[in-house]
């Protein structure tokens, strides 16, 4: 039986940093799905972390993250990887110190948190273009396989979440039957951001 390789997570890489400084800032989809802009910084719960490249961009932009991890050796590949960033120059120390690490399966662990926006990002299952996804997305997929309880998330994430909850899906993809249609979306080529505002 083959065992999946733990993928590398670098938050002080070279294409990492690229990623920092040439990605958009708040006028990126990312950051205007969560209601990052001038003047707002929201508490976000990043319910699905697995590489964690989203929760350290939007840390990056200002926000304070609490990222949620269940599968234990990615979770520890994360810890390993902020704690890295943090002894880094100020462009990663400074969002790994606005990062707070959760290992838990985020269904459970949303309520007490009592967030302010929920962002989910799920696993999907493989593309059938497999080149389009990048080494360590794959090496993550094969390790942690897709999230089947993935409705369940995000159905827990609108119960909890105070302003919005925000879902990462592929762009031709249905959400799942059970989840009500979002307040609106934002589109990109192969994905898209499904805002659902619950103002609580």
């Amino acid at each position: 039986m083959m065992v999946a390789n733990m993928p590398e997570i670098d938050f002080t890489s070279a294409a990492f940093r690229h990623r920092l400084i040439n990605g958009g800032g708040r006028g990126q989809a990312l950051a205007r799905a969560v209601g990052l802009g001038k003047g707002r910084k929201p508490q976000i719960v990043d319910a699905t972390a697995g590489l964690g490249r989203d929760g350290f961009v939007l840390a990056h932009l200002g926000a304070e993250v609490t990222m949620i991890e269940r599968q234990e050796k990615v979770a520890a590949s994360l810890a390993r990887a902020l704690q890295s960033a943090k002894n880094a120059e100020a462009l990663f120390a400074e969002p790994a110190r606005r990062i707070t690490l959760i290992t838990a399966d985020a269904i459970s662990a949303l309520g007490p948190l009592d967030p302010e926006v929920v962002y989910i990002d799920p696993m999907h299952p493989a593309r059938s273009k497999s080149a389009l996804v990048k080494q360590p997305m794959r090496d993550l997929r094969k390790l942690v396989g897709p999230d089947k309880d993935s409705a369940e998330l995000i159905l827990a994430a609108l119960r909890c979440a105070q302003k919005r909850v925000v879902v990462k899906w592929p762009r031709k993809a249905d959400l799942p039957p059970a989840i009500a249609k979002p307040s609106y979306e934002l589109n990109g080529k192969t994905t898209r951001y499904c805002i659902f505002l619950v103002g609580k």
